[in-house]
């Protein structure tokens, strides 16, 4: 869809609802959270969008993320703030991984991570709403997403991160227009400052799942890979897991898509993939909790899963229980592996969190949760440009120094 042309466009949502209650609120509304604290659900007439747009209508449009528009919460196309939103292509990995196994590489994003999936869907609805400014915790590029995105329609934005986020997902922040700061914490610390803030009426609270629309913008990573599967669904699906938001809004595409009448009932097992460090799903999901406790002193060398209580816990683990998945949790020198095997066997760099996906994958082979005849998707949330790598073992420094003979 070309986001330049300025005319309203259909749209179907009918309200919001709370996740765990089921509480109605009016759509068009700013809205946080719902009255019990939890996150706010867009819901849709899936039966008028099935009457409008046929499937084949929809599959000859170009594939970025604006062809689902139907399914998407901005009514007006002037409200569309875009940098470019593709559809993410899926590389095998067959030799790092398996025959079956494929990396849905979100790094070819704008801001280059995931992130631009939600951000341009939550900024989009708040520059709608009359929002003009926002703050945000972030271990990195979900703030360099909202300060990109804020930055093109105006809108002023504040993060904050842990003072060991990676220097340049700060230095792209500022430079996108952002103002960040350092915390000394973890982005649960960030995000009480944000939420003191928000409540002295000093900004809008762009919290992960403590506005509406995040959800909306991930969601579409399930859209897409129907689409890109043949309106079937792979078997497995290994996704990174700190908040939650894509494994969340990816189990919201498939009823969706279900209720549309493009897929059928099957659903792919989904692995919620933590670090060894940081893993309150993983702990309540072995204890058969709905909801998990902070992890305290979380550390991980995947700084995106850093993320020791969720909001979103319950639909993180109800989503894994019901499609008969599992959450995983695997260790730095697993995920260091995987990713340097990715990129030396496949070519493929993988930021840490996307190695955390493989490594998880091959666990779950070696303990026969998995067959290696199974189709499997990989996430990998960012390029692995934007994260420290080892130094090269041979440096030359005059061409005239090399023996051509002895390499």
């Amino acid at each position: 869809m070309n986001a330049n042309i300025t005319v309203d466009r259909p749209t179907f949502v009918t309200h919001l609802e709370c996740s765990m209650t089921g509480e109605r609120y009016e759509a068009d509304q700013l809205h946080g959270l719902s009255r019990v604290g939890r996150p706010l659900l867009v819901r849709y007439d899936l039966a008028a969008i099935t009457a409008f747009l046929p499937k084949a209508m929809l599959e000859a449009r170009e594939t970025d993320l604006w062809r689902w528009r139907e399914l998407l919460p901005v009514r007006r196309t002037s409200d569309i703030v875009s940098l470019g939103e593709i559809e993410t292509p899926l590389i095998p990995l067959t030799r790092s991984g398996g025959p079956n196994v494929l990396v849905k590489d979100e790094g070819r994003l704008p801001t280059g991570s995931f992130k631009a999936r939600g951000l341009v869907m939550a900024v989009a609805m708040a520059k709608a709403l009359g929002v003009t400014k926002i703050a945000m915790p972030t271990n990195g590029n979900a703030g360099a997403a909202l300060a990109a995105y804020a930055t093109r329609c105006g809108i002023e934005t504040i993060v904050f991160c842990p003072d060991d986020t990676p220097e340049i997902n700060v230095r792209e922040i500022a430079l996108q227009g952002g103002r960040v700061y350092r915390v000394n914490g973890l982005i649960d610390d960030c995000g009480a400052i944000v939420a003191q803030g928000a409540a002295q009426g000093l900004w809008f609270d762009f919290s992960t799942l403590k506005e509406p629309y995040r959800i909306e913008g991930k969601k579409t990573m399930g859209l897409e890979l129907a689409a890109q599967f043949g309106w079937k669904l792979p078997d497995t699906i290994f996704y990174p897991t700190g908040g939650g938001t894509g494994l969340i809004g990816m189990w919201k595409a498939f009823d969706e898509l279900e209720k549309l009448g493009w897929i059928g009932a099957e659903r792919p097992r989904m692995f919620a993939v933590q670090a060894s460090g940081c893993a309150p799903i993983v702990r309540a999901f072995d204890e058969g909790v709905e909801h998990a406790e902070r992890w305290e002193d979380a550390a991980t060398v995947a700084a995106g899963i850093r993320v020791p209580k969720a909001v979103g816990d319950f639909l993180i683990l109800r989503a894994v229980r019901e499609s008969g998945g599992k959450a995983m949790a695997v260790g730095d020198p697993a995920i260091l592996k995987a990713v340097d095997d990715a990129a030396k066997q496949d070519g493929l760099l993988l930021c840490p969190e996307g190695g955390a996906t493989l490594a998880a994958y091959r666990e779950a082979l070696r303990l026969g949760w998995v067959d290696e005849e199974e189709s499997a998707v990989l996430f990998n949330c960012a390029t692995g440009l934007k994260y420290p790598m080892p130094a090269a073992d041979a440096v030359v420094d005059r061409f005239s120094d090399i023996d051509l003979a002895a390499l």
